[in-house]
């Protein structure tokens, strides 16, 4: 039985009055739209709350859940408005923060470049890397909202970009162009430490 599938019976069973079942979809997501939140808000003390409310607008709005979409998408487009409805409130702008990148549970390196630079490397060359980490996160952070959202959403996240514009309630041409746009706006932060030219990337 497929994800899709798992998460259909599972839903059926909601919308005939199983709470158990949702518990189950909470289980399966949870930790997923908390990292989803935790790269829009700065303040780790909110995510929690943010990613409850998520679940409590999404129990809400399952009778109307038709399947048109993926359940997990479904969700993650609710996550999104909750954060932005919540940072809203606070009058804080959505922010990616190191500690964002940083797994609570099972121990993640702090980020892909990072990953991928600093295995069995010299000292220096980790630096590098950190510094380049760095980097990679002050130019996602420059960025502007929805062309952060759409590379959270494409390289952390690994959704489609048939997901990223049904999450971002927009055409794939968009998604395609905010995708390309933020890549080139991080590819300019790197050039200097990369000593790459003019339209290459890392």
């Amino acid at each position: 039985m497929s994800a899709a599938d798992a998460d259909a019976l599972l839903i059926d069973r909601v919308k005939q009055g199983d709470m158990r079942a949702f518990e189950m979809l909470v289980v399966k997501y949870q930790r997923r739209i908390e990292r989803l939140i935790g790269r829009m808000v700065r303040d780790v003390d909110l995510v929690q709350d943010i990613a409850q409310e998520t679940f409590i607008r999404a129990y809400r709005a399952i009778p109307q859940f038709r399947g048109e979409s993926a359940f997990y998408t479904w969700l993650y487009r609710i996550a999104v408005n909750t954060a932005k409805k919540a940072l809203v409130e606070l009058k804080r702008d959505p922010l990616v923060s190191e500690s964002a990148y940083a797994s609570s549970e099972d121990g993640e390196e702090t980020s892909r470049v990072e990953n991928e630079l600093s295995d069995g490397e010299t000292p220096e060359a980790v630096l590098a890397s950190k510094e380049i980490a760095a980097t990679v996160n002050a130019a996602v952070d420059a960025l502007s909202e929805d062309l952060r959202q759409a590379i959270t959403l494409r390289e952390i996240e690994g959704l489609s970009y048939e997901e990223i514009a049904d999450v971002m309630n927009c055409p794939i041409g968009t998604v395609r162009s905010r995708i390309f746009r933020a890549r080139e706006a991080i590819a300019e932060r790197l050039r200097p430490l990369l000593g790459t030219r003019e339209g290459e990337r890392w």
